[in-house]
């Protein structure tokens, strides 16, 4: 039987706040298929999965240097595991630069057709210009991306496109990011001092490809003192004052469920092309009407519009001044419902063990 190896940039578990991270943490904590790991030595292991760490002594460091190769220490590891089996799925996460060196080695290592390679990308746009990526496409066994939407753009892209190709929506835990009750979200808007509004909610890092300054200007234009409305930032600390908005600066990821559960509007302003947006889904599995830039896979996250608004036009003010304005004017905003399971972690890690079944039968 096909043995599964991750190769990750960096150590699993991951003690910092990381997206995928977060998902192959309660992946590998659950009904896995992964049997080795190799990655740097964290500082605690996962129980009944074989690691080989990446070591970085000074000798390993100078035949770094003398060959060029930034991944030997990687390679070092990975013969250890491909001297103990026949055939091999290999699990790389959005590292391109190590899949032409890693071919080399196990070409040279006479392991090629005993391996399948996996390569999971978490953008959204094509990497490799149309005809200097064909070599990548040639040589991987299956590209693995966010959403069909992607896919799409990929084939239109690209003249030749020469590989297998599967779609795994992100996942959230909705034991944490779930709706709540009326009176529930009414005492918790008192607790956070927050009562009598209609609360939006914005969260990301601040930086100007998210359209903080955009949302910020809108702002401007719609608050005035007789609206019952507040706008809360979470990632961002500036040292401003602005009518109805409140600066929250980084929040802890226990607590952010919270927020988005008093939340009654999320405005996700993306001017870049997400690959996916996982504050987005958490904003919706709380109960939160989205207006969102349909930027990358943000469309098909939204249904397309069915999961909320769509701005065909982000990098224009007057477009989410009208959205926000009309949200406003509506009698009920989150009337509807998602399945639970949309977009749910339970649901990455049962499509994740069936591309890693299909592997197997591929490679079998």
């Amino acid at each position: 039987m096909p043995q599964v190896i991750l190769i990750s940039q960096v150590p699993l578990p991951y003690s910092k706040i990381g997206s995928w991270t977060t998902l192959y943490h309660n992946y590998l904590s659950n009904n896995h298929k992964v049997d080795y790991i190799i990655c740097e030595q964290p500082e605690q292991l996962y129980p009944e999965i074989q690691y080989q760490f990446v070591g970085n002594t000074f000798e390993l460091k100078i035949k770094k240097k003398i060959s060029g190769n930034s991944y030997l220490g990687y390679f070092k590891a990975l013969e250890k595991i491909l001297k103990k089996e026949d055939k091999f799925i290999i699990q790389i996460i959005d590292n391109f630069g190590i899949v032409k060196p890693l071919l080399e080695f196990l070409e040279k290592k006479g392991k090629r057709k005993q391996c399948f390679l996996q390569f999971f990308y978490h953008g959204f746009p094509p990497f490799y210009e149309n005809f200097t990526g064909r070599w990548f496409f040639e040589n991987i066994d299956e590209m693995v991306l966010l959403t069909n939407h992607s896919y799409k753009v990929h084939k239109e892209y690209y003249t030749i496109l020469p590989t297998k190709f599967s779609v795994l929506h992100n996942g959230i835990d909705t034991s944490k990011f779930h709706k709540i009750a009326t009176e529930e979200k009414t005492l918790l808007k008192s607790k956070l001092n927050i009562t009598g509004k209609k609360v939006f909610v914005w969260c990301s890092q601040d930086r100007p490809k998210k359209g903080l300054e955009l949302i910020l200007d809108a702002w401007k234009r719609i608050y005035t003192q007789d609206k019952d409305i507040s706008l809360l930032i979470i990632g961002a600390n500036r040292d401003v004052k602005i009518d109805g908005v409140s600066f929250l600066g980084k929040i802890p990821n226990d607590d952010l469920p919270q927020y988005y559960q008093i939340a009654d509007c999320y405005l996700f302003s993306t001017l870049c092309h997400e690959g996916f947006g996982m504050s987005l889904i958490e904003a919706l599995h709380c109960g939160c009407y989205c207006i969102a830039s349909a930027n990358g896979g943000v469309p098909e996250v939204l249904q397309y519009g069915k999961l909320g608004k769509l701005i065909d036009r982000p990098n224009f003010i007057e477009d989410w001044t009208e959205a926000i304005e009309e949200f406003l004017q509506q009698d009920e905003n989150n009337n509807f419902t998602i399945p639970e399971n949309l977009y749910s972690m339970q649901n990455w890690n049962k499509t994740m063990n069936t591309i890693i079944e299909n592997a197997k039968n591929s490679l079998s």
